[in-house]
């Protein structure tokens, strides 16, 4: 049974098999990467569970695919509904596997499973950023050191057959993907370094200790807050703190200080506050510090050449379904685009179609 003879001649498509149920079981524990990662919370315990009435879900209740159909994506205790969204990961995961198994599998099984956690990986930043707008540092710094070991274990995910080549290509995917998009990012600032937001007339904005929240959405103050200079600034019709009330007064924040009116104090002593006002100017990142990360993970398994690839495709990508959507009018302008989604996607195809999108380029 354990002779790797034996399963060397097994047929090509019995692996297909494997790889598409292998991918759909590594799906299941992507949704719980998904639903835990941004909340901080244990991928191990408690175990999976219904997250409506808390009953945990036994094994015959949890296979892939198969039990979100059989129970019509309910909960067999609550009738509660299920996402649709675990069987699409589920679905998509396992194809994406089957698919690296159909374009790599014939060269190298190794190669074929390197590309699988890329894409496991890339998944789960997608579905965390189009939900939550952040890229766990688990899947970005983790990415690029699981890249640095796939980089060496199978060095021709860089084309070569030695690992020490493969590693200083890694090494300068990483740097590259890290570098370029870090400079877009302070060019993106000095360009467009504030947005100025209208509000319905008396909105009433929040200040958190962690984030501004706004009536329809919520902002970190990592997002806003990346240079020294950055401010938060709006005239508000009204500021309430714990212990005093204003009026008719400019509000200014920064990290380090808070400015009521003609009063100031340490960002620090004042844990939260409210404010009521029709309009607030934010600083504005082009990206995120997230997708520098994130792109250095990427470069760390595609090379320089798959990282300018990604760079380009997924700002065209991107430009395209942002103007689409606000031509829709299902987006606001002033509502902040996720890039990482675009970056996975462009990603994906360079995995599957870069040396043919390469050779069509340089007419070969």
């Amino acid at each position: 049974m354990f002779d790797p003879q034996h399963w060397a001649g097994m047929p090509f498509h019995f692996w297909s098999v494997v790889f598409f149920v292998l991918g759909a079981m590594i799906g299941s524990f992507l949704n719980v990467c998904i639903h835990r990662l941004p909340r901080e919370e244990s991928l191990v315990s408690p175990g999976s569970h219904c997250p409506h009435c808390g009953t945990p879900i036994p094994w015959y209740r949890n296979l892939p695919l198969v039990s979100w159909l059989a129970l019509r994506g309910r909960c067999a205790n609550c009738a509660g509904p299920i996402s649709p969204r675990y069987f699409l990961v589920e679905l998509l995961t396992a194809l994406l596997f089957l698919g690296c198994w159909l374009a790599f599998g014939v060269q190298s099984w190794a190669l074929a499973l390197v590309y699988c956690v890329l894409l496991a990986g890339l998944v789960v930043a997608t579905f965390i950023d189009f939900e939550h707008f952040i890229i766990p540092d688990a899947i970005t710094l983790g990415g690029v050191g699981v890249g640095f070991v796939g980089s060496f274990l199978v060095p021709a995910l860089h084309r070569t057959d030695a690992p020490t080549v493969a590693l200083q290509r890694c090494f300068l995917g990483a740097g590259f993907g890290a570098g370029v998009i870090y400079a877009v990012l302070r060019l993106g600032k000095w360009l467009l370094g504030k947005q100025r937001l209208q509000l319905a007339p008396g909105s009433r904005v929040i200040f958190t200790e962690a984030a501004l929240v706004l009536p329809d959405h919520e902002i970190p103050y990592g997002e806003l807050f990346y240079r020294p200079a950055d401010a938060i600034q709006l005239d508000a019709a009204q500021v309430e703190l714990v212990d005093r009330c204003y009026w008719n007064v400019p509000v200014r924040l920064t990290q380090t200080t808070l400015r009521i009116g003609e009063e100031e104090f340490p960002t620090e002593s004042v844990p939260g506050f409210e404010a009521v006002t029709d309009r607030i100017v934010v600083p504005r990142e082009a990206m995120g510090l997230g997708d520098v990360k994130f792109m250095a993970a990427i470069g760390a398994f595609l090379g320089w050449t798959g990282v300018l690839f990604t760079l380009f495709a997924s700002a065209l990508l991107g430009s395209v379904v942002g103007v689409t959507l606000i031509a829709l009018h299902r987006q606001e302008r002033s509502r902040p685009i996720p890039y990482g989604p675009y970056i996975a996607v462009a990603a994906t195809i360079w995995i599957f179609a870069g040396d043919r999108l390469l050779k069509w380029w340089l007419g070969v």
